[in-house]
């Protein structure tokens, strides 16, 4: 029996010119190939999950770059930064009477002669970024594969074979004398210029975050290229190949927080264990906020909280918390202590301390730079799912500038509607956010409407103690899980929470909708944190206790 012609791993580049071959040989037209796939995205989808091809392919990071070999299989994890449009290359070409592709590569397989018969097709250029605010143990990169010296490869692998043959580990096409991705600056920080082919553009959106399969390209006379292979647009002028990798997407797939807790617990969200889980994640809360079992079981719910819909200008869901009566003695504690926390817990997080210095200099906001066509990022540029803990305490008197009172107004929309404002100079646009935001303050925010307003009533300052790694695995899933399961409230319950709000409306003139809408938040966090989507009488009285408790506090 004869083998592929090809290596999925070692010559992604064989499939798909393979392939392409067996297109065309069997009559399609080359110009209907355009934006179509002749059956790549197939053997590299049977390669990768169906064989478990994936754990063998290299994952792209500063620490990996200079070992992997161009024109090789690589994965990269990040988010989309920046969309570049499209870019015109030539698909297919004749070379002595016989089609070839330049699809999934910057260079020809063969010198073109400009007279030619050739098809311009299309492609997506994607900025990717690491994903902001990533903590280490949601990066996959830490279990990165290593690429191994020979004498530690596999004796029948096809590194090892080449090895012993005396040949490098390019492609059986590819050109040693070219540049090496150790030839490449990666001192700035770690990018990937991603290059899309056949999906549509509602598939990838920006600051999504994908994990991008593909064909890895370092080329630093690409721009340069006499063959009139493609055309590059004037968005990679401040991308050059020898500081920026390209990759050729054969594969891609969305991921979401679940997906970053990749050391999860296989479990089914039953709720017998669900609650041992929640109990045990509640008591950690309550350790780190020095046994505040309010502020505990609210930032149990805040943690949970997720944007599951929106009414006109409402974000559905959300809730963000403040929690205040926070000194300079408290604040050099727990503030700490509830920043590593969350860090531990949550794979996105960000830490912002709040100062009049801080606001009048930082850039929140995105910006269009037009001078090089790109989108400059800012602080709230972020991946769905981030955390933002907000220190107000060292915010002090002071003037704010122009960019201060911008920046102000920036949060505040951030809090208030979850969007955040993209600056394109000629105009501005909202996009959609979904972050959980806590803000630690002395006094009630003024700068930051949130939610849920908690002081802070700390009694002790005990040990965290070690946890283990399994139960820290156990708490991120349960958090990443739960707060994306559905929910409900059941027509019964719906008239107990009905009367129960017009019963506390005629006792406090001053509630509003925004107080009732609240409370059905913190109802449904609360049955999904004991695993149960309907909401219960036993939950719906929980919620108006933490509620009575919570106002005792306020008085």
């Amino acid at each position: 029996m004869v083998g592929r012609q090809y290596d999925c791993l070692v010559n992604p580049l064989g499939a798909v010119r393979f392939t392409f071959e067996k297109a065309v040989t069997s009559g399609t037209d080359p110009a209907s190939l355009d934006r179509n796939d002749w059956g790549v995205a197939d053997i590299f989808r049977e390669f990768l999950f169906d064989k478990d091809g994936i754990s063998q392919v290299p994952i792209l990071t500063p620490s990996t770059v200079h070992r992997v070999q161009p024109n090789t299989l690589v994965r990269f994890r990040g988010m989309i930064q920046d969309m570049l449009g499209n870019e015109f290359y030539v698909g297919a070409y004749k070379n002595e009477g016989t089609w070839n592709t330049n699809k999934f590569t910057d260079v020809s397989q063969f010198a073109m002669d400009p007279s030619a018969d050739m098809r311009v097709w299309e492609r997506r250029l994607l900025y990717c970024v690491p994903v902001p605010g990533l903590n280490s143990w949601a990066d996959s990169t830490s279990d990165e594969v290593e690429m191994q010296d020979a004498s530690n490869e596999l004796p029948n692998s096809p590194r090892a074979k080449k090895m012993r043959e005396g040949e490098s580990f390019m492609t059986e096409e590819t050109d040693c004398g070219g540049p090496t991705v150790s030839d490449v600056d990666f001192r700035n920080k770690f990018s990937c210029l991603v290059k899309i082919y056949d999906s549509p553009e509602s598939d990838l959106k920006l600051n999504d975050v994908f994990e991008f399969i593909g064909v890895l390209t370092i080329d630093t006379e690409v721009k340069n290229d006499k063959n009139g292979e493609h055309e590059l647009e004037d968005e990679l002028v401040n991308l050059p190949p020898s500081k920026v990798p390209r990759l050729h997407c054969l594969v891609h797939r969305k991921l979401s927080v679940p997906d970053m807790v990749f050391k999860s617990p296989t479990m089914e969200p039953k709720p017998h264990l669900v609650k041992e889980i929640r109990e045990s994640l509640l008591h950690y809360l309550k350790v780190v906020l020095g046994d505040d079992e309010l502020a505990a079981h609210f930032m149990l719910l805040h943690l949970l909280s997720k944007v599951h819909s929106r009414v006109d200008s409402f974000a559905v869901g959300k809730l963000s918390l403040n929690l205040t009566s926070f000194d300079k003695s408290s604040i050099s504690v727990f503030g700490k202590r509830i920043n590593n926390a969350i860090k531990t817990l949550l794979p996105f997080t960000h830490h912002m301390p709040l100062t009049v210095e801080y606001l009048n200099t930082v850039s929140l906001s995105p910006v269009k730079d037009y001078e090089t066509n790109r989108l400059v990022s800012g602080a709230l540029q972020c991946a769905e799912g981030s955390h933002f803990m907000i220190d107000e305490t060292s915010l002090q008197a002071g003037v704010l500038n122009s960019n201060g009172v911008e920046n102000t107004r920036l949060l505040k929309d951030l809090m208030e509607f979850q969007k955040v404002e993209y600056d394109f100079k000629y105009y501005k646009m909202n996009m959609d956010a979904d972050v959980q935001i806590l803000v630690l303050s002395e006094a009630k925010s003024n700068i930051l409407p949130a939610d849920l307003i908690v002081p802070f009533h700390p009694s002790s300052v005990g040990p965290l103690g070690d946890v283990d790694e399994e139960t820290l695995n156990e708490w991120r899933w349960y958090l990443a899980t739960l707060r994306s399961s559905p929910h409900s409230i059941e027509t019964e319950m719906q008239k107990v929470v009905e009367d129960d709000m017009v019963a506390a409306r005629q006792v406090d003139r001053s509630l509003g909708s925004e107080d009732f809408s609240r409370w059905l938040t913190i109802g449904r966090l609360m049955s999904l944190s004991f695993g149960e989507t309907c909401l219960s009488h036993q939950h719906w009285q929980m919620v108006k206790e933490m509620e009575r408790l919570r106002k005792e506090r306020l008085q």
